[in-house]
């Protein structure tokens, strides 16, 4: 995005103004908004602005170097950078109680439209973001571009592939989850985080800060509008509801759930979701679906906070517990919510955003990973034959977690592979985590396995398009993220047509 140089900002869009200077702001030592900007969760006529007042993001106390006092946020969105013209203007109160983050629904907008926007708060004013609103109901709008990534280790490397996205000027952006990561700071990675495992409220908001300082992160949300979904190291790794995966950090109940609720409170903050994702005590309302207009409908999963407990004790094994009816991935009230959602039958491609590898997925020795689907098998089965019961047309699942990048065939019985393919997966590699990886691209027990289709051990994300007829897959990867500033390529590219579910390779 261009800087705004010596611009105006016309308070209210009326003829008072006052001329900053942006560069100047941004050296001076008081400039809040050095964790940029984001726009999130759009519809057709509205969209939610987010920033954060943070002059000293990394403050021990969580709180940016801000003062105990609210602040009022102007903002603005124009179809222009140079906001000669507002579609959409006012004022927020940024507050001291929720470390002067503000969520702003920007309302009154034109549907299938780009706008940017820009904040003003203490004199100084915000980098600007781009964002577009959804298409107006029943019309599928322009063809959609939108990439997806997840897996953000800030030790592991540095986040290029992050702006490799941001240059792809996407109309919108799925991060799949792990965002961020809880560990404490390790000798000898490439960056380091600051301090020890993150446990209280002041923690969670000093890693969100650290990550959000990161350029790169900073060019991706302003590129284009999120839709966010956590998955466990926003909170602490594989904990399933309220079952923690281990004991370390040693906590007593009351201060694990007081860390998950920390951690929630500190994830709605610092994501630029609507209200209605607000959290309430130790849990967070974040299942939701957005509508594209006919082309497409987000469900967006949360495959952490409903879940039963990982059978056999997590990790990859040979478990009959796995196939147990009464076991949920979900929860019985979003599973419910999902497939009545897929039986509004509402857009060309019902895109399942979700966290954790949902084909079945095979070692050697038969095992499989009891913290994804194949942990939950009768879960899955329950939504696939549900899917095919309500005449979904073009069910695909996205998939972050594992960081490597996947492209499957979802099959009506995995245990016979000429059966029926019901349905497609498509697995984004991690932004950073893992480091650089082997650029390996034989698929693993390919032989257990033959209904997944590609394989990827590269950092990146995936870019697709999406238009009424197909949905094309391009595996965007880098080839190092211990260093700085790799070129993206396309490793591989698939195609899924219209009404014929599984992977055409282009």
């Amino acid at each position: 995005m261009r800087s705004l140089g010596r611009r105006t900002f016309i308070v209210g869009g009326l003829a008072a103004a006052t001329t900053v200077a942006w560069g100047q702001s941004a050296r001076a030592a008081s400039f809040p908004f050095r964790l940029g900007v984001a726009s999130g969760d759009p519809d057709a006529g509205s969209v939610v602005l987010w920033t954060r007042l943070a002059p000293s993001p990394l403050n021990a106390d969580g709180q940016g170097g801000m003062s105990n006092t609210d602040v009022t946020v102007e903002w603005q969105v124009a179809k222009t950078s140079t906001f000669a013209t507002l579609a959409a203007s006012g004022s927020v109160t940024a507050r001291y109680a929720d470390a002067h983050t503000v969520h702003v629904v920007a309302g009154g907008l034109a549907a299938d439209t780009d706008y940017f926007y820009r904040f003003r708060a203490q004199g100084h004013i915000s980098p600007v973001g781009r964002t577009r609103t959804a298409p107006a109901p029943g019309t599928a709008g322009r063809d959609l571009v939108m990439a997806f990534a997840s897996c953000a280790h800030y030790e592991s490397g540095y986040y290029t592939a992050y702006r490799r996205m941001a240059e792809e000027n996407p109309g919108l952006i799925l991060h799949l989850g792990d965002y961020l990561y809880e560990d404490a700071a390790t000798t000898g990675s490439v960056r380091l985080h600051v301090g020890s495992e993150i446990v209280s409220l002041a923690d969670y908001r000093v890693r969100h800060a650290l990550y959000k300082t990161d350029p790169d992160l900073q060019a991706a949300h302003a590129a284009a509008p999120w839709l966010v979904v956590p998955d466990d190291h926003e909170v602490e790794n594989n904990y399933a509801n309220m079952v923690r995966n281990d004991s370390s950090p040693v906590l007593t109940a009351a201060q694990w759930t007081a860390r998950r609720t920390a951690a929630y409170r500190a994830y709605y903050e610092n994501m630029p979701l609507r209200p209605s994702s607000a959290p309430s005590g130790n849990s967070i309302p974040l299942y939701r679906r957005v509508q594209w207009g006919s082309l497409a409908t987000f469900h967006l999963l949360d495959t952490r906070q409903f879940r039963d407990d990982q059978a056999c004790g997590d990790g990859w094994k040979v478990c009959a517990d796995a196939d147990l009816a009464s076991r949920s991935l979900t929860g019985a009230a979003q599973e419910s919510w999902l497939l009545n959602g897929l039986a509004q039958r509402g857009a060309t491609w019902d895109l399942l955003g979700q966290q954790v590898f949902w084909a079945r997925q095979l070692d050697g020795a038969g095992a499989a990973n009891m913290d994804a689907w194949d942990g939950y098998r009768a879960s899955r089965a329950r939504i696939q034959q549900g899917w095919l019961d309500r005449g979904v047309r073009n069910p695909v699942v996205l998939t972050g977690d594992v960081h490597r990048a996947w492209a499957n065939e979802i099959k009506a019985d995995y245990a016979n592979p000429s059966s029926a393919t019901i349905g497609t997966e498509l697995v984004c590699t991690s932004i950073s985590s893992d480091g650089n990886g082997s650029g390996s691209t034989s698929i693993p027990y390919a032989a257990n396995n033959p209904h997944l289709k590609f394989y990827s051990d590269r950092r990146g994300y995936v870019r697709t398009t999406i238009t009424p007829t197909q949905l094309r897959a391009d595996f965007r990867t880098v080839s190092s993220v211990t260093e700085h500033g790799a070129a993206a390529t396309t490793v591989r590219s698939f195609v899924i047509a219209d009404g014929q579910p599984g992977l055409i390779q282009v």
